[in-house]
């Protein structure tokens, strides 16, 4: 699955247009590389996504085949850390 339609489904990013804009701009990393909206993503790989004010890191725990329930969606990643930007500055 494309990684813009990964965030999109996972709802990591709540619109899919969103989600490739914020992957072409580089600040979506699939394992350490910046990632592209058409990398496609699969189980095992850990997502850091730099927000505005935070850096949320995430393990994809299953790649799903097509549109899933907002309770399914939860169950797809699991965030493994979360930093705001002024966890590091300090």
């Amino acid at each position: 699955m494309r990684l813009d339609k990964y965030l999109k489904v996972s709802r990591l990013i709540k619109r899919r247009t969103v989600a490739n804009e914020v992957t072409s701009a580089g600040r979506v990393f699939i394992n350490d590389k910046v990632a592209k909206p058409s990398t496609e993503v699969k189980e095992g790989d850990v997502l850091r996504l730099e927000y505005f004010n935070k850096t949320l890191i995430a393990k994809i725990l299953r790649v799903p085949t097509g549109n899933v329930s907002i309770q399914e969606s939860k169950e797809l990643y699991e965030i493994t850390d979360e930093i705001s930007k002024t966890q590091e500055k300090e």
